[in-house]
Parts: C-alpha cells; structure tokens; sequence
C-alpha cells in the first residue's frame, strides 16, 4: 500500500469535523443559542443559500442541482419556502412556461442574519490569527473548494 500523505489525512479529518459542525442539528442549535434572527428550518435554508448563489433568480432543476436532490424532493422544499413567505415564484420575461425563484424581504432577513452570526463565528475563530495568516486561509480555502468541486462533479 502506498503511503498516505499525513497532510491528506489532516486535510481529510478538518474537513469531516466541519462537516459536522454545519450539519443541519448543529446550525439550529447555534442560531437558537444567537437568537434575535427569524427561524428558518435548516432544510430550507439550503433552498435559500442556493437562490442566493444564484442573484436571487433560480429554478426548482437549479435548486435540485445545487442540492444534490431529485427534482420531486427540490419541488417539495420549494414549495414549502413559497408556503412559509420566504420565496416567491414568478414567470420568465422571456418563456412565460419557465418559473424563476425569487428571494423575499423574509429570506433576505434570514440570510442577513445567518451571515452576520456565520462571520461572527468565523472572526472568533480566528481573532488570534494574523491578517495574513487569515488572507492565506481564505486563498487557500477558496482555491480548494473550487478544485474540489471540479475534481467532484460538483
């Protein structure tokens, strides 16, 4: 067997440890815990992240897409965002037969909130570190998730 390179391993492990403290149980804790934001199911906030990614305009195949569902389980999240007010559905300009997805003042109000307490985490996290220590992390960071994806079908 080939030797495994132990900045792999590492690599490896950081990653199943993030995993984990964004997994769905973990994030509500934490927003309950910040309070003061609208509550949100954590399912649907990755139907809101994904419209986000997008500028706000994304269909239900793009929201399947992004979350790695089938198109019948993205319908049903989608339909529960538009049913709880945080998306609304409207018609291409240009294929009146296509449905875009659009953000409402409550999802936008959410995200807000989940970004603010996100970054709050993240600044905590490395308050200790030096600027270029934490531009370092975020290149890198960025450059590996990127290639990740790629090497991923992501």
């Amino acid at each position: 067997m080939k030797d495994i390179d132990p900045a792999i391993v590492a690599i490896e492990r950081a990653m199943v440890a993030i995993r984990r403290s964004q997994s769905r149980r973990a994030l509500a804790k934490s927003a309950a815990r910040a309070g003061g934001g609208p509550a949100v199911d954590p399912t649907i906030f990755g139907v809101l992240d994904a419209v986000e990614s997008r500028d706000g305009e994304v269909t239900v195949t793009e929201i399947a897409t992004a979350l790695g569902v089938d198109q019948p389980r993205a319908s049903r999240l989608v339909a529960r965002a538009v049913a709880e007010g945080l998306l609304e559905r409207r018609a291409d300009q240009h294929d009146a037969r296509r449905i875009h997805l659009h953000l409402t003042s409550a999802a936008r109000a959410a995200l807000d909130h989940a970004h603010a307490h996100r970054r709050a985490a993240f600044t905590a996290a490395t308050a200790d570190w030096p600027d270029p220590e934490r531009a370092e992390f975020a290149r890198l960071l960025t450059r590996f998730v990127a290639d990740f994806d790629a090497v991923s079908g992501g």
